[in-house]
This record gives structure tokens, C-alpha cells and sequence, in this order.
């Protein structure tokens, strides 16, 4: 218990309960869901594994990144990040780089770390948008940034695919430049040979701290052998180049712990084992800025009140089966316990107040199932109306915007758990202003400045998928997580295959064709959005950050508030909050 006391305990302490125990086990989905989990962790198993032997490093006296990581960080708070992103398609399935949040001596960073398993953590096409990933996330949580590296430089075979351009090779020495001039400290721990990029990776942090066989340079010892070319090689050359580069063995790189230490003291400590340069890191850490949690503390931390195995039951992996959304809230939230914002307005919408690990967030997510008589803009013109819960209509979108307003005026973080199948179309609709609501709740969303995480527990469709928190529509996402159940596409594939194909049908049939081939391009193409809106493959093109199982899920979100209330660069008060007053005059004028 926080022995600082707990600020207005008649809105928090004991704030109302939600979600039933669980009565009935569908075996059938629950072996499903754990199947695609269970592919999943192999997958990203596989990926850690590819490359040169855990064996042969530890023999050659070097750690592997994940060994050092695990060094790094206390015990139990790692949240690996971007585990499967390869939409580049390199052979290893991976960007030579291992990123995530965690805690080293009780403050969360966010930690990058060069995979020396894979050419010992070459630049290779896609791992600078891995890295601006990792600076993005320490920007928007006001944390430090924390490189365990290892680069010996540009995959020179793939140059064009690494080197310029927009997010490319020197993208995150200027993002290094910015986090430290917000005042977000960079610190590296330096192994290995660093030449060339990944001379400027290890020169651009705030703190380096380098093992005695460290070193960072310009240029490596083969560049410097290469610098007076002729347009072309010959045997002149190539002899010259291999004299060149025996003789570079004999002596130390540039850039050596006795160049960088011993002369122009950019090494700010040197350590002869590994050790000493994680104990090292965690000594400048503990020097960090950082609040005890108990001063933002409402309430004692406690797990949730029903357990998050019946989810595997209670989550349909079919899509088109309904369920309760207060079930998920009441097994990865404290207490199962959740303050809801206007329950009978906007029913397809659920937001409201909960508690992870004692601290304070906003929760936004999709009703499921059927709303009679709604939306009220369709009834008003007549029509048999009946909402279908994961769409968005006009009440749950200036719901969102008033929730997501109130809760940057409050300063709580937000986090959103998405199943939608997109927004409201047709002439009603658009009388009922939802193209601009929705992008209202863009605006909405930008202008509240509060970190905010996003998962897609099943559907992530459209334009709902952006304006639901999604990563595409704020800088404000800190980062986006699936689940074994989740698919995103811009829409169901069915319907694509209609909106591409539907004139198509309209002209064979016409012209007395038969329709067999168009079919066939149909169901081809609704086939691809399948495969290519399944889990693995979301993470593979970064439309999520992880995936991450059921019982994982509550660890990252609390990740994600813990290292929100880390350093805020700025807070509400709890006696000046509006959205428990809202909610407490709300009900009690409304739901008389």
C-alpha cells in the first residue's frame, strides 16, 4: 500500500465491478485460439534463432542481444516490440534489430538492441524504421532510449535499400539529436565493431559506454583499403586491397577504446566484460528523472477479479460471433472494476475509467451484438433501423470525441481495444455528419497530447481502424498490439471483391459470357486479403507492433501506463479531474 495516502477514495477505490464468472467452456475456440498463439511464439522463436548460434557467440566471448537484454531489465517487465516486422523480405525474417519496452532498476526505457546474431547487426533494409519506431515510443512517453549495440555497418550488397531516402540509414542519428533536445537522454552501451553507420549509431546517443573491444569509426578497415578506386577492379587492385586488408588485421580498427577513450573521450567508461557495461547502464539509469508511482496512485495495484484464461472461450475466433465486451476489461483491469461515461448514450461505443496496477486510464472500445431502434438518424427517416455492434454511428462518435477531450484535459492515458467493422455509409450516415465526426475524432484525438496504445482484438476495418487509435491516424500511439483473433484490412474481403469485380459480373453477363473466370479472380482475391490479414502476417507488415496472447495483454498495458506515468510533462490534479464528476452527475440525473 502507498503510504503517500489515496486522493478523492469515494470516485476511485471502489469504483463499479463488471463481467460475470464463467459458466460454460467452448473447448473447440479455445483450442483454436491457442493453436494460432502457440504458431505465433514459434514464429517469432524462429526469427530469434536464425542467424549465427547462441553456442558460437558465448564461445567467442560474446552475449547474444537477447542474452544482454535479459541482463538489462528486471525480471518479468520485457515487452518485446516489432518482433516479426519483415515486410521487406529479408531471408532471416528479420531487420537485424530487437526493440521493446522495459523496466531496468524499477524505470521503464525503451530498449533497442543490435541482433549480432544476424551479420552481426548489419543495417539491412527496414531496420531504421524499427529504430524510429523505438525513438517515436520514448518521444511520446517522455523515457529514455537505451541501444545495446553491436552495427558493423551497412549491408553494402543492399546499399540502395538502406542508405537515403527518407526513413532510411541516417534517419535515427537526427531522431537521437531531437530526443535529446526535448531532453530525452540517449544511452548506448557500445560493442563490437562499429564502423561507417554504425559509427554515427553509436556517436549520436547522449551516453557512451563502451567494452574493451569496442570500437566506432567513419570508415572500417576495408573501406580505408578501397579509397582510391578506379572505376573497376583488376588484379593490380585486388591484389593492393588483400595486401591491404592483411595488414589491417595486425593491428586494432579505427576507433579503438584507445583512440575514443584514451584520446578524444567520447567514451565516457570502459568495461572488460559484458557485465560491466549493462551494470553501467543501469548505474546512469538509476540517475534518470523519474516519479515513485505511488504519487499518481488512486488505489492499491490488484489483478483482475476473474481469470483471463475464460477469454479463450469467451473471444470468438469467428468473426461473425458476438460476445460481451465488459469481459475483456474485467480480466486485464484491477479489481475487474470500470467507471463507464454515458453507458445508455452511443451504445455501440463503451468508454469509461479503469485502473491498471493503481494508476488511471481511459478505456475505448466496440459494443458487439445487436442495438435496436438505432441508430436514431435512421429511425428519424423512417426506416427499420437496427445497430450492429463494431459499427460506428453518430452518437458513438461524438461520444469518442467527448471522452477522448475530457480525457486530455484529465492527462490519463488511453487505451483502445478495437473489434469494428467500419463506420455507417449511405445518404443517412452522411446527413448524420459521420465523415466529418470521424475526422473530428482525428482532431479529437491529436489535440488531447496524451500517450495512448491501441489493440485490434479482432477487426480492425477502414477508416474506424485510423480513428479508433489506430497508428495510422495520431502520433499519439505509442505503439499497437493484436491478438490470435485479430485481422485488419481496409475491408472484409467479400466486399472488396465485389466493389472490384461488380461491373465486371454486370458486362459478362451483358455480353452472355460465362461468369466463371471473374469468380475465380473473386475468390482469388478474397483469399489474398485472408492471408494477408492474419496475425503473423499483420506483424510481418507492421500493421501491428506484437502480437501478443490473451494473458500477455494486461502486462503490456501495463507497460504502457506505468512508463506514461513515468515522467509526464504534465498532469491533472486528481481533485481538479472532470470525467468522474461528468459521470457521477450523469447518472444521476440520467438513469433515474
Amino acid at each position: 500500500m502507498s503510504s503517500f495516502g489515496y486522493a478523492m477514495p469515494s470516485y476511485f477505490k471502489d469504483m463499479p465491478q463488471i463481467g460475470k464468472p464463467l459458466t460454460r467452456v467452448d473447448a473447440e475456440n479455445e483450442q483454436q485460439v491457442r493453436a494460432i498463439e502457440e504458431e505465433i511464439a514459434k514464429t517469432i522463436a524462429e526469427v530469434n534463432n536464425s542467424g549465427r548460434s547462441d553456442e558460437s557467440l558465448n564461445k567467442a566471448g560474446q552475449m547474444t542481444a537477447l542474452q544482454r537484454i535479459d541482463l538489462l531489465v528486471d525480471e518479468g517487465t520485457w515487452c518485446p516490440l516489432d518482433s516479426l516486422l519483415n515486410r521487406w523480405n529479408n531471408k532471416d525474417g528479420s531487420v537485424g534489430v530487437i526493440i521493446g519496452l522495459g523496466k531496468i532498476h524499477d524505470k521503464w526505457a525503451v530498449i533497442v538492441a543490435s541482433d549480432n546474431k544476424k551479420l552481426a547487426g548489419a543495417w539491412v533494409p527496414g531496420q531504421a524504421e524499427k529504430l524510429v519506431r523505438a525513438s517515436d515510443m520514448a518521444k511520446q512517453l517522455n523515457i529514455p532510449l537505451v541501444y545495446v549495440l553491436n552495427c558493423s555497418g551497412v549491408k553494402l550488397d543492399e546499399q540502395e535499400k538502406v542508405y537515403a531516402g527518407r526513413i532510411t540509414g541516417g534517419t535515427p542519428f537526427y531522431r537521437n539529436a531531437e530526443l535529446q533536445q526535448m531532453g530525452i537522454p540517449v544511452i548506448v552501451g557500445i560493442y563490437g565493431t562499429n564502423p561507417a553507420g554504425g559509427g554515427y549509431h553509436s556517436i549520436s546517443p547522449t551516453v557512451l559506454i563502451a567494452h574493451e573491444k569496442a570500437n566506432m569509426a567513419v570508415g572500417g578497415a576495408g573501406i580505408v583499403g578501397g579509397m582510391n578506386p578506379k572505376g573497376y577492379v583488376d588484379e593490380e587492385s585486388a591484389a593492393a586491397l588483400a595486401d591491404a586488408t592483411r595488414n589491417a588485421k595486425k593491428s586494432d580498427p579505427p576507433g579503438s577504446v584507445a583512440v575514443h577513450f584514451g584520446s578524444t573521450g567520447f567514451f565516457r567508461e570502459v568495461y572488460a566484460a559484458e557485465e560491466g557495461v549493462i551494470a553501467a547502464i543501469q548505474k546512469y539509469m538509476d540517475a534518470m528523472p523519474a516519479y515513485d508511482e505511488n504519487f499518481f496512485r488512486v488505489d492499491d495495484p490488484k489483478e483482475p477479479r476473474l481469470s483471463v484464461s475464460d477469454l479463450y472461450t469467451q473471444i470468438p475466433l469467428n468473426p461473425k460471433k458476438s460476445y460481451n465486451s465488459y469481459e475483456y476489461i474485467a480480466r486485464w483491469f484491477d479489481d475487474s472494476q470500470f467507471m463507464e461515461y454515458k453507458s445508455d448514450y452511443g451504445p455501440e461505443i463503451i468508454t469509461g475509467i479503469a485502473k491498471m496496477n493503481g494508476l488511471l486510464c481511459g478505456v475505448i472500445t466496440n459494443r458487439q451484438g445487436i442495438i435496436p431502434n438505432y441508430p436514431e438518424y435512421r429511425v428519424a427517416e423512417g426506416e427499420q433501423a437496427m445497430g450492429i455492434g463494431g459499427k460506428l454511428y453518430r452518437q458513438g462518435l461524438i461520444k469518442m470525441n467527448e471522452f477522448v477531450t475530457l480525457c486530455g484535459r484529465d492527462r490519463l492515458p488511453i487505451v483502445w481495444i478495437q473489434d469494428t467493422t467500419g463506420i455507417d455509409v449511405g445518404d443517412p450516415a452522411e446527413r448524420a455528419e459521420l465523415l466529418g465526426l470521424g475526422q473530428s475524432l482525428i482532431y479529437s484525438i491529436q489535440q488531447a497530447h496524451v500517450p495512448q496504445m491501441e489493440i485490434t482484438l479482432r477487426k480492425g476495418t477502414a477508416a474506424a481502424h485510423y480513428v479508433m487509435g489506430g497508428p495510422q491516424g495520431t502520433d499519439n500511439n505509442v505503439f499497437s498490439i493484436g491478438a490470435a483473433t485479430s485481422e485488419i484490412y481496409v475491408m472484409h474481403g467479400e466486399t472488396a471483391a465485389a466493389a472490384m469485380y461488380a461491373r465486371r459480373l454486370v458486362k459478362d453477363q451483358d455480353a452472355g459470357k460465362s461468369l466463371d473466370e471473374t469468380i475465380d479472380r473473386m475468390n482469388s482475391l478474397i483469399q489474398k486479403y485472408h492471408a494477408d490479414s492474419r496475425p503473423i502476417a499483420c506483424a510481418r507488415t507492421g500493421l501491428v507492433d506484437e502480437i501478443v496472447s490473451f494473458a500477455e495483454i494486461r502486462k503490456y498495458i501495463g507497460a504502457f501506463i506505468g512508463a506514461s506515468y513515468q515522467n509526464p510533462r504534465s498532469f491533472c490534479a486528481f481533485h481538479h479531474m472532470m470525467i468522474p464528476r461528468v459521470i457521477r452527475d450523469y447518472d444521476a440525473i440520467y438513469k433515474k
